[in-house]
């Protein structure tokens, strides 16, 4: 699924550093450490309303990503959200907002791997845009369209996914795939031949065994999701039956309903997966409790970070 560009993202300013720069003329050294070797941490947050949903267990994701590359200076939380805050009202921004946070280890004194070449500090960029979630998934929609990726997701001996590192190469050869397919995005496999996630969310179903159990993967070779732990939280608060485990295609294709997650798209449910046709085909009744259940929860709470 292609997004659009929103006209109101024409004139948008950037915060590098804490240097409110117009979106044209915003860029950061070729010897800064996301430019030498994608060597940065990021995170996606959504503004609801004046309110940041998640804000903390985003940040806490974001330092315990750079805790594990071992980065030298963290900029502590209220840092940071400050940045936020003059980033929102630079912009005018209150409500339907996406912003990509990223820390990067910093400028290099010269080009090259070498950590130690990181002298000056990390750098922080705030970008928030005007974006709706990205996926175009109402009632009366297809559903998202799904393919199985040749790429596998790298298990934590390879490279732990609980870093939430700014190095999509994976991810973008599986939307190379998907696009080449005709389809929305694309399931990522872990090396055992289990459902990861896809190349942008992670994934849940509906088992279609029996009464309805929502199922998700293990977090072997995906990220720690603040969305997947908030419908897991949510399943728990409202009684609807959830279970974490190894889920292979074969469940995948038989699930009663199929749904994704993500800061970026929330839960935007799936519709097909090469070529197989989920349920029967429409937004079934748990995808839509749960949707509804998230939507509500990310409106009505989250920390205010504008007056």
């Amino acid at each position: 699924m292609l997004q659009t560009f929103n006209e109101k993202n024409r004139d948008i300013l950037v915060n590098i550093n804490g240097e409110l720069i117009h979106r044209d003329k915003a860029g950061i050294s070729p010897f800064d450490s996301a430019v030498q070797g994608g060597d940065a941490v990021w995170e996606g947050l959504r503004l609801y309303n004046g309110r940041i949903f998640k804000l903390t267990e985003h940040l806490d994701r974001l330092r315990s990503s750079a805790l594990a590359l071992a980065f030298a200076q963290i900029p502590t939380h209220a840092e940071i959200t400050e940045q936020i805050r003059r980033t929102l009202e630079a912009n005018n921004m209150r409500d339907g907002v996406h912003i990509r946070l990223t820390l990067t280890r910093g400028v290099k004194i010269t080009s090259g791997m070498d950590p130690r070449l990181n002298q000056s500090g990390p750098t922080l960029i705030v970008l928030a845009e005007h974006k709706a979630p990205v996926y175009d998934t109402a009632v009366g929609s297809h559903g998202l369209s799904l393919i199985t990726s040749s790429v596998r997701r790298f298990p934590p001996d390879c490279l732990d996914p609980k870093i939430h590192h700014c190095n999509l190469i994976q991810s973008i050869l599986a939307k190379i795939e998907a696009n080449a397919a005709g389809a929305d995005d694309a399931i990522m496999l872990d090396r055992q031949g289990f459902l990861a996630e896809t190349n942008a969310t992670h994934v849940f179903i509906v088992s279609g065994e029996g009464e309805p159990l929502v199922l998700t993967s293990r977090t072997v070779a995906c990220p720690e999701g603040v969305t997947r732990a908030t419908v897991l939280e949510l399943c728990r608060a409202h009684n609807i039956p959830c279970e974490v485990r190894d889920i292979s295609m074969t469940e995948v294709y038989r699930a009663r309903e199929c749904f994704t997650t993500g800061t970026m798209g929330e839960l935007a449910w799936v519709g097909t997966i090469d070529g197989r046709t989920i349920g029967d085909g429409t937004i079934g009744p748990i995808t839509r409790r749960l949707s509804s259940l998230y939507r509500e929860l990310a409106s009505t709470s989250g920390e205010p970070i504008l007056s």
